[in-house]
């Protein structure tokens, strides 16, 4: 019966590396980022577990083979590259290496997954990049969905025309509607930038289904 007991125990125990576990989770993350926000994800990306994942990067994934390059559904002239970063601190001239690599590349933008702490000028040279916006994560970040939180409400983008419409019926400015900050973890999931405004949509047991909207400052 110990014996039993221990095989079945055994089988909820990961075996493999701490490392593949955290870019699994982070990498399966951010594709499911990409496709909330119209980028081309195949299923079969969203859908790997991390024993396939384990089988086809490794227990030491080289971080160069989990890089993600893909379009807007709507708009495939508007590409964005994902790039994940190794453990060392990240430095200026971290930073300035992948923009050699890649800062002339005809990109929509770019996203860059650090593991380590960056240091404040490498943080400047990521935000002021002047040919298109880098968006950068940390890995523990992006370890959890946030938007598949079951206390996370629903988040929709709304689309100039419907911003517009939503202005007039209400007559107010954009900025006298409640806001949100671009550094709001949610904003930075779907990549929103300032003056968008998203409809929240909160369904409480307790409170009921109700709306607002606010704006990205």
């Amino acid at each position: 019966m110990d014996n039993e007991g221990g095989g079945c125990l055994s089988s909820f125990i990961d075996h493999g590396t701490v490392e593949s576990h955290r870019l699994f989770l982070a990498r399966r993350t951010v594709l499911q980022m990409l496709c909330d926000r119209g980028y081309v994800v195949a299923p079969p990306d969203l859908e790997l577990t991390l024993s396939a994942f384990r089988s086809l990067y490794g227990e030491y994934p080289d971080l160069e083979r989990l890089r993600i390059s893909t379009t807007l559904v709507s708009d495939p002239s508007k590409k964005i590259l994902v790039i994940f970063c190794g453990t060392e601190p990240v430095k200026l001239a971290t930073v300035q290496a992948i923009f050699n690599q890649f800062g002339k590349e005809k990109l929509y933008r770019m996203i860059i997954v650090f593991q380590n702490k960056v240091t404040s000028k490498a943080r400047d040279c990521t935000e002021n990049f002047p040919l298109y916006k880098v968006e950068t994560f940390q890995i523990t970040e992006l370890l959890i969905n946030i938007s598949k939180h079951s206390l996370m409400p629903k988040h929709e983008i709304l689309k100039d025309e419907e911003k517009q419409n939503l202005l007039q019926k209400y007559n107010v400015q954009d900025h006298q509607l409640p806001r949100m900050l671009e550094k709001d973890a949610v904003a930075r999931y779907f990549g929103l930038e300032k003056g968008t405004v998203v409809k929240v949509t909160y369904d409480r047991e307790i409170t009921g289904s109700h709306e607002t909207y606010r704006c990205i400052v």
